[in-house]
């Protein structure tokens, strides 16, 4: 039943983060229906990422993933997901866009963290493993639009988007319909405003989110970005397609998390979550300095790179929700997830801002250099996490 459970919660997953990027994978699109310019197209994924902090903060001091059933709230979700997504496709201005894409990114905070918290529901033991398994599923959601985007080169934008939200909404039937709560994790729990500083009253989830704040330094910058930086190699060698090629090339580099999600989550189970978590994170922040000396070189060898860059970035999340799970209260669990993701989040708004800024002064070469400190902080903050005798020294 567990393995059964986990499965389909992976598969609601995968379904409801395709809206995460289905904006970002046309951006060239929507830039040129709307004459938008670098810095303003940012916002078709920042504008989800602001959201996504405001739902997840807001849920967090109301507590809302600890006081409903976290299979409601996760349908919910995908459904009103899926409305204000497709509101994108009808609008006919940017602000309408922008707007739709933040109330978007509102909704998807009653997506992610609950449909963790569904799957550590049905695992204890192998709890590395069963997360990386669920963030795996939602990396390939969040990687599809690229693949949709690559695939159907001269199709109407509009239509990349609405298929995104029809993905969306059968993810939300398939948990309210089909999907049970597990026996290991608190359903609901009465509200409590003092959840937030019970949570962060463990030494060990406050290292975990500190891991988890340099994780995501890196992770949705590279994500946004890595296509836009294959297509400007491409084009500097005059590549008639290096706008299609760039979003296969994004595809492949975030779609190669999954594997890595789930490799690093047994690899968890048996050797330590924060062990693991930690040596990921060495790997990818040695990839961001590495990436400048594959600019303007052939494009098998920048997918491969993206491959082996995927792979890294994100294998390490799922351990980061893990390890927040076992150092939390029980009956906060639900909280404690949403707040570190509510801090991760926020963190991403400055570093999705800050690479295209970059690359119109610098040029896209070295611009990933600046994603490096995020990674060695977390990896830093994993090895006291690993080593009870520094964890228990302080921070």
């Amino acid at each position: 039943m567990a393995v059964l459970m986990l499965a389909l919660v992976s598969l609601a997953e995968l379904l409801g983060m395709t809206m995460w990027f289905s904006a970002t994978a046309v951006t060239p699109a929507i830039a040129e229906t709307f004459g938008l310019r670098a810095g303003s197209a940012a916002w078709l994924t920042m504008a989800v990422q602001a959201g996504f902090v405001a739902g997840t903060l807001g849920s967090a001091l109301l507590s809302l993933p600890d006081l409903l059933n976290p299979r409601r709230l996760f349908a919910i979700g995908c459904v009103a997901g899926a409305v204000a997504n497709a509101g994108v496709a009808v609008a006919s201005d940017v602000a309408p866009i922008i707007a739709c894409r933040f109330l978007t990114g509102v909704t998807l905070a009653w997506v992610y963290p609950p449909g963790l918290k569904i799957a550590a529901g049905w695992t204890r033991h192998r709890r590395g493993t069963a997360l990386g398994v669920v963030v795996g599923a939602l990396t390939v959601g969040s990687a599809f639009p690229h693949l949709l985007s690559s695939l159907t080169a001269g199709v109407d934008w509009r239509s990349v988007v609405l298929a995104a939200s029809g993905l969306a909404t059968a993810g939300g039937v398939i948990v309210i319909a089909v999907v049970r709560d597990g026996p290991h994790v608190a359903e609901t729990s009465p509200f409590n405003p003092r959840a937030a500083f019970e949570v962060f009253a463990s030494r060990g989830a406050r290292l975990a989110t500190l891991g988890y704040l340099g994780h995501m330094w890196e992770l949705y910058a590279m994500w946004t970005w890595f296509g836009s930086f294959v297509a400007a190699s491409l084009a500097a060698g005059g590549h008639p397609r290096a706008a299609a090629l760039g979003s296969l090339a994004a595809f492949v580099a975030v779609a190669s998390g999954a594997p890595g999600c789930v490799l690093a989550g047994m690899w968890a189970d048996r050797l330590g979550k924060a062990r693991v978590a930690g040596a990921a994170m060495v790997a990818s922040g040695i990839c961001a300095l590495a990436a400048g000396w594959l600019f303007g070189g052939p494009y098998p060898a920048l997918v491969a790179f993206g491959a082996v860059w995927g792979f890294a970035v994100v294998a390490d999340s799922a351990q980061f929700s893990a390890l927040v799970v076992d150092h939390s209260p029980r009956a906060q669990v639900g909280t404690a997830l949403t707040l570190q993701t509510c801090s991760g989040f926020f963190l991403t708004l400055l570093t999705i801002r800050l690479v295209p800024v970059l690359a119109a002064s610098l040029g896209w070469a070295w611009v990933f250099a600046l994603l490096a400190p995020g990674p060695f902080l977390g990896a830093w903050a994993m090895r006291r996490l690993a080593d009870p005798r520094l964890a228990s020294a302080g921070t």
